[in-house]
């Protein structure tokens, strides 16, 4: 399973991924995306495994969302959308596991990776850490309607404003504050924290678990919008003048000079 870019290991009843690519700040390809997946699946076909912690190497990230990389190709209003559906069928898989996730955050977690920390189950920061998706002041794109969704169950509606408005990263106290992270350690003890809670939860009842996680998992798809819902203000954002400026600005280094086309 483990790859250059997506490190897969077992210890006990702990299963580990480690996106591996901190040369860019652990940025998402697709065939990490789909590693992913794969790594889902496998731990749900071994009976033995009872947590799944995700964390990212290097020490300065997490993930710092897709690899801009990725967007260079787009032209039609189909781009925009495949990507985001992608993106919501990658993410669905990991919060669906039935066994519980944690994300284990050291340094940043911004954009798809910040996606992906909130779609765990809990998530361990670092006082270093920040999150956020800073789209508005970067790429000029949005986020798919169940990502959206995931943020207002979180922290409400005006919080969600407040942090895509602005594009802002908030600090881990923050952070812990408005519910994005669940528990701050230091970096120091980060590894052995996140054990000592994957092995508490790892020797409960794994039933009990398994339905708290999926019970609370449907109360929240219940309240969420068909994913169809949103086309329209995703393909928006993704034709637009203002995306290929902040792709372009992202590649180049450079501030994007966004004109709302």
């Amino acid at each position: 399973m483990s790859t250059s870019r997506l490190l897969f290991d077992v210890e006990e009843t702990i299963a580990y991924v480690t996106f591996n690519r901190p040369e860019a700040r652990n940025a998402m390809t697709r065939e990490m995306y789909d590693e992913l997946v794969a790594v889902c699946d496998r731990v749900e076909a071994d009976g033995g495994i009872r947590v799944l912690v995700l964390r990212g190497a290097g020490g300065k990230a997490f993930a710092s969302g897709t690899d801009i990389s990725e967007f260079t190709a787009f032209r039609s209003r189909e781009d925009g959308i495949r990507y985001e559906h992608q993106l919501d069928a990658v993410i669905d898989r990991l919060e669906r596991v039935r066994i519980p996730t944690i994300a284990a955050i050291q340094g940043v977690a911004t954009g798809g990776g910040c996606a992906i920390a909130l779609a765990c189950d809990l998530r361990v920061c670092t006082p270093e850490s920040r999150l956020g998706i800073p789209i508005a002041r970067t790429l000029g794109n949005c986020l798919s309607a169940t990502t959206y969704a995931r943020l207002v169950d979180l922290v409400g509606p005006a919080r969600v404003k407040d942090l895509l408005f602005t594009g802002r990263l908030v600090d881990a106290a923050e952070a812990a504050s408005l519910g994005l992270v669940t528990r701050i350690v230091e970096s120091s003890s980060l590894a052995e924290s996140v054990r000592e809670l994957a092995s508490t939860i790892a020797s409960n009842a794994p039933l009990t678990i398994r339905a708290t996680k999926e019970m609370i998992r449907r109360i929240q798809t219940a309240r969420r919008i068909a994913p169809a819902d949103a086309d329209d203000l995703i393909v928006m954002c993704y034709t637009s003048d203002d995306f290929k400026e902040g792709v372009d600005a992202f590649l180049a280094k450079r501030r994007p000079q966004f004109k709302g086309k």
